[in-house]
């Protein structure tokens, strides 16, 4: 089976490119991917097999041998706030979305000088919970 590394893979296209050791760059579809994978990271070392498709080579039955270290991700952990530090932060966000909520009770969406400021905490607590 031949084996290479992810040269680009966009998501929200489902498909990207493969680099082989020896050959051509080869087609990558999503449905190739193992099994509840949706994307790969480039520099992610693969093995695959290949099908003649319509405009060339097709990865098949996508294989990944190794992922590469994510630094971003480390970084983040090295971050991660204490416990206690998060309290007052989801406690204040509980209050705030208390208010969206009563905008909706009145049958009307929030106005947005209210609706930003509290979408922007919440994917900052969504990024802190995920670290």
């Amino acid at each position: 089976m031949p084996t290479g590394k992810v040269k680009w893979f966009d998501a929200d296209k489902g498909f990207g490119f493969l680099s082989q050791t020896d050959g051509p760059d080869v087609y990558v579809h999503a449905d190739a991917l193992p099994e509840g994978l949706t994307t790969v990271k480039p520099g992610t070392r693969v093995e695959f097999g290949i099908a003649q498709g319509r405009r060339g080579e097709q990865a098949l039955q996508v294989r990944l041998l190794d992922a590469p270290a994510s630094v971003s991700r480390n970084k983040a952990q090295a971050k991660r706030k204490k416990p206690e530090e998060m309290v007052p932060i989801v406690e204040d966000l509980i209050r705030l979305l208390d208010g969206v909520g009563e905008s909706y009770r009145h049958g009307r969406h929030p106005e947005r000088r209210t609706a930003q400021p509290v979408a922007k905490l919440l994917r900052a607590l969504a990024t802190e919970l995920e670290a």
